[in-house]
């Protein structure tokens, strides 16, 4: 089984992540790291602790290194809705039937077997496995939960609204104000487009090839969620008989950070905290082994072992500001930030 790792510029988390699947994941498989833009010093020592790995450079990789030097001299922002859609794609064609797709930042906290999870997948035709959900549970009363084996349950979602790729385009935007129409007749909430995410999942999935493309299908060059949960709700509104369509470990396997982002793009809360700075210094400490990319294992990195590391460069209170932000954020949704 292929493991396809998105890179970018945090490679004292992607040592964490690669750590971690030398430690809990067993079985036949390859490690693939699609990187967009960290700089070769930081790769040449990922690829010599890891030699077993292949890193795939994604077309804009010299563009985005280039931009890393810009913003470090001059302070100019990274584009982070700049995304290499094309080699994740590529990389996916050329993957294994089923493949598990995660981030740099996601890491393995219990032991996973991919031979026996590769079978299971095969012979309950689980079109996606769950490895890890932010240990958010808030909507399991939507789902129908069904033990499949000792590792793993089906998830079948029920209560959502399924059409064809013309009504649910209309659905999520809105279009001829539909939703705003099902909103007055009480049909819909403020929630309800959220539930679509039981079909998805962007961090910790183990994907059968054919569901996951389909998912990514008509990105145009940037993550478009709605997009991608109208995909998917049409491709598992012809798969909807599949009870184990969608399913889930029994048990998490896997974490994130909710301390640290790739860039500013997506958590720009307005605070004086540079997370481009912030990765560098880590990214620096790391390199020169100061940094200990396995400190406070399985748990994400205590935010006072950060703060050892940025020094008079970051104010640690500001840092703490937008950490809390950042948290906050997603234990809206549900996540356990924990």
């Amino acid at each position: 089984m292929d493991i396809l790792i998105k890179s970018f510029n945090r490679p004292f988390y992607l040592d964490r992540c690669l750590t971690s699947i030398y430690t809990f994941v067993s079985g036949d498989f390859n490690i693939k790291i699609l990187d967009d833009g960290t700089p070769k010093k930081y790769l040449d020592k990922i690829e010599a602790r890891f030699p077993q790995i292949e890193i795939l450079k994604s077309a804009a990789y010299e563009e985005k290194t280039e931009a890393i030097k810009e913003n470090l001299k001059k302070g100019t922002e990274i584009n982070g809705f700049q995304i290499p859609i094309n080699l994740w794609i590529e990389a996916a064609q050329n993957a294994s039937d089923y493949f598990i797709i995660i981030e740099d930042d996601v890491w393995f906290t219990k032991d996973v077997d991919l031979n026996q999870l590769s079978q299971d997948c095969l012979k309950f035709d689980i079109h996606l496995l769950k490895l890890g959900w932010l240990g958010n549970f808030g909507d399991d009363e939507y789902l129908h939960i069904k033990p499949l084996t000792d590792q793993i349950d089906a998830t079948l979602p029920h209560k959502l609204f399924l059409s064809n790729e013309k009504v649910m385009n209309a659905f999520f935007k809105n279009h001829f104000k539909f939703y705003t129409l099902l909103y007055k007749l009480g049909l819909v909430d403020n929630r309800t487009r959220e539930k679509y995410w039981a079909l998805n999942s962007i961090l910790m999935g183990l994907y059968k090839k054919e569901y996951w493309l389909e998912i990514w299908k008509g990105m145009n060059g940037k993550v478009d969620e709605k997009r991608q949960l109208i995909n998917s709700s049409v491709f598992y509104k012809k798969n909807r008989k599949n009870p184990n369509f969608i399913s889930r470990l029994k048990n998490e396997a896997m974490k994130t950070t909710f301390q640290s982002s790739a860039t500013n793009s997506y958590h720009e809360y307005g605070y004086d905290f540079d997370v481009n700075l912030f990765n560098h210094l880590i990214n620096e400490a790391w390199f020169k082994g100061d940094f200990d990319s396995s400190e406070n294992f399985p748990n994400d990195f205590t935010l006072s072992y950060f703060e050892e590391f940025i020094g008079d460069k970051i104010s640690v209170e500001e840092f703490r500001k937008w950490v809390a932000e950042f948290k906050n954020q997603y234990q809206n949704l549900g996540a356990d930030v924990n």
